[in-house]
Formats: structure tokens, C-alpha cells, sequence
């Protein structure tokens, strides 16, 4: 049996009024039934997730009365054998509750399952030709929280965030908490909430809040939130950008004092697990050395953003091994998946200030789209979302990493070869070293299954394509006339970024060591979310990465540069 995936929690549809668990009046689809539609389901249950990993329609009347499987969706008369209606009020604990909770989904109320249930009951009269659309539901923990959590002045994005959420009922968990900046001080307004005097000190100031400061803004709220056209928020103290760049200042300290190696005689593969879990990653050494980065004129398929090719020095570094996976991945994603399980490795120094960086928030979706987790490669997060991960696991670790440049990451896929792919020019044998359109079976598939390149990275080309540091730039290398010492197009804008290397989508051209391609918009095309999120992709299901260890420790101002473009948002 398929399950309903709905989204977050609507609100229920004004009018409706309830005694007890008896409605007063019958239902109206369009006042009671359409926002729940809307709010909840069909962010998932579209035409472009049709079927898609057990989804199915609910957008119109002729897709949600259609059967799933054995059971019917919707039954008119019938809300216990309605798989729509079922689903919702099964405990907690079944897998086929709906909203899932291990999606981290809010259940829906029990007023709002029984608007579903008597809608169903009277006959789930639905208007002809009516299409219900998205609306994606403003959640305080994922979309408010975070304004509150930073402070500083509101963009305007922001403050059309913080207005969707009042106009929603500005729901705030009891658990909320705010870890940053100091607290708003003073004792709530004993009077009506005047905005400027009482509300935007406590916005500009961010978190954590106090019981007198949460309470003065709940009663801003319930007043009616009146937000002054002319009223602009003033930074909190040293700002979110002070705060990261203290943070880096902090981490490089900390890295300086924990790294050993200084020459590139200290240079050895290791495997590291991340401390506080039982989850490993494995680092290889990739030397210093000058390489011809682009291809020739001669290449078959080749692109004209290949060229001209030019002479290219590299400094020594790490690679991971293989792309990162939803093991490691996760652990930054939920901050309760960490345990207390001992390390055993080369590092297994835990940095308190890991505690300080910024997570994602959780994605609307799971995130892996039905092809694995348990060994597979994290795909779908933006690259901001990739440098962030490298600033939790150096604050982790007390290493230093960060995305390789466009340049370190050809360098480290030629592995010294000249040739279209790194074991030749023959398209023929590229199924023994990487997954592709050709042998993937239309997903990604486990990391380390295939032949390493020579420097011992797996899965290098093909998998998943693997974010860069640069800005993409077709004519980048015009520039370059003689040798060049680690290049890299510093972002200026939020598109396109460099991912390197194919995916199990892509055709054997595609996946050249020179072969070069840039993110854009449509890679978030159907995210719900205004803005968009700075974290994941809805439509890059093709995207991964891999992290580098430079053996030259940068300054803390240059990591503060390398894990925050400035550009993450659309």
C-alpha cells in the first residue's frame, strides 16, 4: 500500500466551526477542504511527481478518485476505506501514517482530519474543472526561526517570510529555543505592543529569547502584528557575517594547533571517523605537480568551454576517497543522529564550536528520492549547503577542509594522464570505472564499487557530479597565456557553479576529465519555497561532492572566503 506524502500543517479554512468532534454545518470543498489540499499535499502530489516513488496525483478530482494499488483514494460515502482519509488517523508509530513522521511531518489536527472525514462522508463533492495548486505552508522551526535565531536588518524576502507566518497563524512549538545572540532585555508592555518600541528590539537583537521577550512578542501577535511600513530593522551586534567570521578565526586556532603535518613527506592516506559517531571517511593524498588543464582541439565530443588549454601549477592536498555520503552527510543535516559512539581514528578531536555552525534546515522531501542512503552518495544540496558541511567537519575534525577548485579537481581526476579520461581514450572501458547512462540503471549507486583512477579516488567520474569552488565561466580560460598557479573564479553571483565529472544520468561524453558544466535556476525549479532554499535542490538529483585538505593551512580569513561564497541565495 502507497502512502499519501503530504507536506507541513495547514491551517484550517475559516467558517468552519466545530462542538466537540461533531461539525455545526456540512462542508464546503472550497472554504474547508481545498487549503488542507493545498497546504499539505500537493506540493508532492503534482503532475511532475506523478508516480514518482509511489506518489501519486491529487491536484484534480479525476486524478485523486482514481484507485492506488488495492485501495481507493477517495471513496464518496466511505472515509474508513478512503486511503486519503485512513492514513491520517493511523497511530503514530505506523509507517503509513500520514504526514509521514519519519519525514519529520507535523500530523495534521483532529479538527482538520475530521473537515477530510465528513467531506468524504457527505459524498466529497468536488467543483468541476477545479485544480488545486501548491502553498507551501511557512513552518516557525524551518522558515522563522532562523530570521529570529540571526537578527540583523530583514531583506525583503525575509520580512514576506515573517509576514506568510503571521498571516498563518504564526504558530510557535512551546520546545523553540534561540542558541545565538543575546536576549532582548526588558519586561514585556504592559499596554498595547507598539512595534518600533517593543517588537523590533527583540528582532534586531536575535536570540536566544527570554520567557519576557517571547512573551511580549506573542502578544504583538495576538494583537495583530502591525509591522510600520517605515519601520527597518536595525543589525544585531556584530551582525551574522561577525559571527561567522569570529567562528573561523576560532576554527583556524584550533586547526593550527592540531595538525601535524608540515612538509609533504607527512603526507599519508587516513581514515577518519567523524567524532561522536561511528561513521568513517577515508582521505588519499594527491601530490603537488603542473598539468595541461582543458582538452585539444582533437577531442572527440569536446565542448568549446574546454579550451584553450593552459599550463596549471597545484599545491599538495587530500581528496576523499570516494563522493560523500548520506552517512556523513546526515550527520550534519541532524544534529540527533550524532551518538556517543568512541573514535577510533587518525583524529577524533571534537570541536565544541561544531555546535555554532549553521545546519540546514529539514528539507520538505526525502532527500534521496527513493535510490538509497546506506552507502550511497548525498546528492541535492546546493553548493553553499557542500561548503557549509566542510566548515561542520573541519570544526569536527580540526582539520581544515573545504570543495576542491575547478582546477585541483581535474588535476586530481587526470591522475598525470593526458587523455580524454583518465584510463584512456576508448569510451569502450568506461564501465569498469564509473556509473553512467550506459550501466546505472537510472540511479546513483553505492560509492567504491567500480576501478579507482591511479591516485586511489573512486567514482572520480560518473555517480554523481561533484560541486567545485569556481564560478562557471565559458570563457575563463581565455585569460590564462602562460602557467598559472591555483586558479580559482571566486562566485559573484548565485549562478552557475562548476560541478565536475558526469552522473549516472549522463552519456560517456559527459564524463571527460575536461568536461566542464554550470548550475543554474532550473536545478530548483519546483521548490515551494519563496525564497528558495539556500540548502537543497528539488531537481539536481544528479548532484553530489567531495571534500580536499589542503597541506598548507589557509589563514581564517581565507577559510571564512572558502565556506561562504556570499552568493547562496537565488
Amino acid at each position: 500500500m502507497r502512502s499519501l506524502k503530504c507536506c507541513s500543517l495547514g491551517a484550517l479554512a475559516s467558517g468552519f466551526v466545530f462542538v466537540g468532534a461533531v461539525a455545526a454545518k456540512s462542508v464546503d470543498f472550497v472554504k474547508d477542504v481545498e487549503p488542507i489540499f493545498e497546504l499539505n499535499c500537493v506540493s508532492c502530489h503534482n503532475p511532475e511527481h506523478a508516480e514518482e516513488n509511489g506518489k501519486y496525483r491529487i491536484d484534480t478530482k479525476e486524478e485523486a478518485f482514481k484507485p492506488h494499488k488495492k485501495d481507493q483514494r477517495i471513496l464518496p460515502g466511505h472515509p474508513d476505506d478512503s486511503e486519503v482519509y485512513y492514513q491520517l488517523v493511523l497511530p503514530l508509530s505506523d509507517e503509513s501514517h500520514m504526514p509521514p513522521s519519519k519525514l519529520n511531518k507535523t500530523p495534521l489536527t483532529k479538527e482538520q482530519c475530521e473537515v477530510i472525514r465528513q467531506w468524504i462522508a457527505e459524498g466529497a463533492q468536488w467543483p468541476e474543472g477545479l485544480t488545486l495548486k501548491t502553498i507551501m505552508k511557512v513552518e516557525f522551526v524551518r522558515d522563522v526561526e532562523p530570521i529570529l535565531e540571526h537578527g540583523g536588518p530583514l531583506k525583503d524576502e525575509a520580512k514576506a517570510t515573517l509576514r506568510l507566518w503571521l498571516s498563518q497563524g504564526a504558530s510557535w512549538p512551546a520546545e523553540v529555543s534561540f542558541p545565538s545572540a543575546k536576549a532582548a532585555a526588558g519586561a514585556a508592555a504592559a499596554g498595547p505592543i507598539d512595534f518600533a518600541r517593543d517588537v523590533a528590539p527583540i528582532f534586531a537583537h536575535g536570540g536566544p529569547l527570554t520567557d519576557t521577550a517571547r512573551s511580549t512578542l506573542s502578544k504583538w501577535v495576538e494583537e495583530g502584528a502591525v509591522w510600520p511600513a517605515g519601520v527597518k530593522l536595525g543589525p544585531a551586534k556584530g551582525g551574522a557575517q561577525a559571527k561567522q567570521k569570529d567562528l573561523a578565526e576560532q576554527l583556524h586556532r584550533i586547526i593550527v594547533g592540531t595538525c601535524k603535518e608540515q612538509t609533504e613527506a607527512d603526507m599519508k592516506a587516513y581514515t577518519n571517523t567523524i567524532p561522536g559517531t561511528s561513521v568513517n571517511y577515508a582521505m588519499v593524498p594527491i601530490p603537488p605537480g603542473e598539468f595541461v588543464m582543458g582538452s585539444p582541439d582533437t577531442e572527440p565530443k569536446r565542448n568549446a568551454d574546454e579550451g584553450p588549454q593552459h599550463r596549471v601549477k597545484i599545491e599538495p592536498f587530500w581528496m576523499e576517497q570516494c563522493e560523500v555520503t548520506w552517512d556523513e552527510y546526515e550527520l550534519f543535516m541532524y544534529k540527533e543522529d550524532e551518538t556517543a559512539t568512541p573514535a577510533d581514528a587518525t583524529s577524533n578531536y571534537t570541536s565544541a564550536v561544531a555546535d555554532a555552525v549553521t545546519r540546514p534546515t529539514k528539507p520538505y522531501v526525502e532527500m534521496s528520492f527513493g535510490m538509497g542512503k546506506d552507502g550511497y552518495p548525498a546528492i541535492s544540496m546546493t553548493q553553499h549547503g557542500a561548503n557549509i558541511y566542510c566548515q561542520w567537519l573541519s570544526a569536527k575534525t580540526g582539520h581544515f577542509y573545504r570543495l576542491p577548485t575547478e582546477a585541483e579537481w581535474e588535476y586530481a581526476c587526470r591522475a598525470g594522464t593526458t587523455t580524454a579520461y583518465f584510463f584512456g581514450d576508448d569510451p569502450a572501458q568506461l564501465g569498469q570505472y564509473a556509473w553512467f547512462a550506459d550501466n546505472s540503471d537510472f540511479k546513483y549507486q553505492k560509492v567504491g564499487k567500480k576501478k579507482p583512477n591511479p591516485w586511489g579516488l573512486y567514482d572520480i567520474i560518473g555517480n554523481v557530479d561533484q560541486w567545485t569552488l569556481d564560478q562557471y565561466d565559458p570563457n575563463y580560460y581565455k585569460q590564462f597565456t602562460e602557467t598559472v598557479t591555483e586558479p580559482w573564479n571566486k562566485a559573484v553571483k548565485p549562478y552557475p557553479h562548476v560541478v565536475r565529472g558526469g552522473s549516472w544520468q549522463d552519456d560517456a561524453d559527459k564524463l571527460r576529465s575536461a568536461c566542464r558544466r554550470g548550475s543554474g535556476p532550473a536545478w530548483k525549479k519546483q521548490d515551494p519555497q519563496l525564497p528558495k532554499s539556500i540548502w537543497f535542490l528539488t531537481d539536481a538529483q544528479f548532484v553530489g561532492f567531495r571534500i580536499i585538505r589542503p597541506l598548507k593551512i589557509p589563514s581564517a580569513e581565507e577559510m571564512y572566503n572558502y565556506w561562504h561564497s556570499g552568493v547562496e541565495k537565488d
